[in-house]
């Protein structure tokens, strides 16, 4: 596999024939914030977090879906970038009912850390403030709408790694939510394996192990890479 010499940040990186910006540049040990990302599962490009400046290209791109080629010339931190990772975050926060101090995940949340990595002191648009339902039908698991930001890990880990697909998005806009099955309670969806793997990737405290109280939910998110780079191997 030939390899594509870039610069990023003005550093030149050398990455892999077809690897991501976002690959490339976390192997040079440069971060670009994601949320909707999870190492091992396929990329969307949802959140937007990770869009990068790239010369050439009159639009931002997504690290994430963006494939690294000769010469290419990548700024990951400008003014501009920052502003919309800002307004993305406070968006993210004025979309549903995120109460940080009754959260199951406060302290363990990754959009709690990307609130802290832009800066985020306040909310400048208007709470939407829907009214989001907690599911707790699952003898096992909850999920809180609420905290829920339709990153779509847990149905691409669902889908990828378990193979069940009981996870999906029903609706659009500000009316989208996850479902289970067809749209039926998690404790009648028949194709959930109980397996918890959803729990592993969500970022939020959108789903919890149910007893679980402010705080208590810490996740191992690298267990779900360890899973396919196992499998990945296997076969």
């Amino acid at each position: 596999m030939s390899a594509r010499t870039l610069t990023i940040n003005q550093t030149l990186v050398s990455a892999r024939e077809g690897e991501s910006v976002l690959e490339a540049a976390r192997d040079a040990g440069i971060t670009i914030p994601t949320l909707c990302h999870l190492d091992g599962l396929s990329e969307v490009g949802a959140c937007r977090l990770c869009l990068v400046e790239v010369a050439g290209s009159s639009r931002l791109l997504p690290a994430c879906r963006t494939t690294v080629s000769e010469g290419m010339q990548v700024q990951t931190d400008t003014p501009r970038l920052q502003e919309y990772r800002r307004a993305i975050v406070e968006l993210l926060f004025a979309e549903r009912n995120h109460v940080c101090a009754v959260c199951v995940a406060s302290g363990h949340c990754d959009l709690q850390d990307l609130a802290l990595h832009v800066g985020m002191t306040h909310v400048r648009y208007e709470y939407l403030a829907p009214s989001c339902a907690v599911d707790t039908s699952h003898p096992r698991f909850g999920i809180d709408h609420n905290r829920c930001v339709l990153c779509t890990r847990c149905v691409r880990a669902c889908d990828e790694v378990e193979g069940v697909h009981t996870w999906d998005i029903a609706g659009r806009g500000v009316a989208a939510r996850v479902i289970t099955d067809l749209n039926v309670p998690w404790g009648e969806a028949t194709s959930c394996t109980s397996c918890g793997k959803c729990l592993l990737a969500c970022p939020t405290g959108a789903i919890f192990p149910r007893g679980s109280t402010v705080a208590e939910v810490q996740r191992d998110h690298s267990s779900i890479t360890r899973i396919m780079t196992a499998r990945g191997e296997r076969w």
